[in-house]
């Protein structure tokens, strides 16, 4: 929070930060983000204020009220980090992630994102943001596949809810498939098949101080006036905006998922088989649903439809095929191209695992 406390923020990350957070022209009106956020609003209200309709419309509305009501501590904690990293030294999150193209930056990125307690909108949130800060795309890329369930709180639910040994091995087959997937980007960047991130191009060349000295500076520059905590809030909010306007996009899509399509024929065609990993996939694509949402639904394929394959499909399927993270990526990266090689790499790995537990679990 250095600027907070009087020394400037530096102009190209100013310049990321205002190019990137409106996702269009600051003249132009973003009408996904604002029509999605009236529907939002117009819907969990009636829901909330108890409003009688069609089935489809009570059903529609409780999805959304359901939905803003898990997701929105993780997107307010989202926004705090954001604007907390909007402060940090760039070279200092360099320093912390370590270099890029490297295992050891991979694996420190892949740790992150595991420790980091957020649910995935919150993840992105912050992945987006070190990106912006010079993260590596393999750096960036192994910390979003590796983190969105695998948080402290999330943790202790699965535990409850399919046991200590699969909740293990998911945590360590996640990460595993986090590390690969990294090295893997970072690889395609280093062969310039991908672009490699400009802000890391930026500081390639800067002379890194030590990182305990970093540290005490950033520590003897916070200012904890209530002032500064609210331009920490303030600018976490703008530098989240791009990332919002697709979760609340993707709330409404989820809720008409949920009014349309019933439970039984869900859990149904999700079992233990090749077309049964290939639907759920399709459902994990489809159904935009944070980390606390997806829980119970992956449990429900663990312990009703005998599926611990499909179960460990739809927590992962999710992270590399949610077409909200897909936009973001798009959004924040220029390039369809590297948006539409985070399914490439990561599905492959993640269908080969979940067949390998089927016919374990089955065993």
């Amino acid at each position: 929070m250095s600027s907070c406390c009087g020394p400037e923020t530096p102009k190209n990350d100013e310049q990321n930060t205002g190019d990137h957070c409106a996702g269009a022209s600051k003249r132009k009106i973003d009408y996904l983000l604002w029509g999605s956020l009236v529907l939002c609003v117009l819907f969990y209200g009636a829901y909330a204020l108890g409003f009688a309709g069609p089935q489809w419309f009570e059903h529609f509305s409780h999805g959304v009220f359901e939905l803003l009501n898990t997701m929105w501590w993780g997107v307010l904690f989202g926004i705090l980090f954001v604007g907390l990293l909007h402060y940090v030294p760039q070279q200092l999150v360099v320093s912390l992630l370590g270099r890029g193209g490297t295992v050891t930056g991979i694996v420190r990125a892949t740790a992150a994102g595991v420790l980091l307690d957020l649910c995935s909108h919150g993840i992105l949130m912050v992945g987006m943001k070190l990106y912006q800060k010079g993260a590596s795309l393999g750096q960036v890329m192994a910390f979003l596949i590796a983190s969105p369930w695998n948080s402290l709180s999330l943790t202790i639910i699965m535990f409850a809810l399919i046991g200590p040994s699969w909740t293990l091995l998911f945590i360590a087959v996640s990460m595993v498939i986090g590390v690969i997937a990294g090295l893997v980007f970072d690889a395609l960047v280093k062969r310039r098949r991908l672009d490699e991130n400009p802000a890391e191009q930026a500081q390639g060349n800067e002379p890194s101080a030590p990182l305990k000295s970093q540290l005490r500076d950033l520590g003897r520059s916070i200012n904890w006036h209530p002032s500064a905590w609210g331009r920490v809030l303030l600018e976490g909010v703008k530098g989240s905006r791009m990332v919002v306007r697709w979760l609340l996009f993707g709330v409404l899509l989820a809720a008409a998922i949920r009014a349309f399509v019933s439970v039984d024929m869900f859990q149904q065609w999700f079992g233990p088989s090749i077309v049964g990993l290939l639907l759920t996939m399709v459902a994990a694509t489809i159904i935009e649903v944070c980390s606390e949402g997806s829980t119970p639904i992956a449990a429900d394929l663990m312990n009703r439809a005998r599926a611990p394959g499909n179960s460990f499909m739809f927590l992962m399927a999710g992270v590399a095929t949610d077409y909200t993270e897909i936009m973001v990526i798009k959004d924040t990266m220029k390039s369809w191209k590297t948006a539409l090689f985070l399914p490439l790499v990561v599905l492959p790995q993640v269908l080969l695992v979940a067949v390998i537990m089927n016919l374990w679990g089955g065993a």
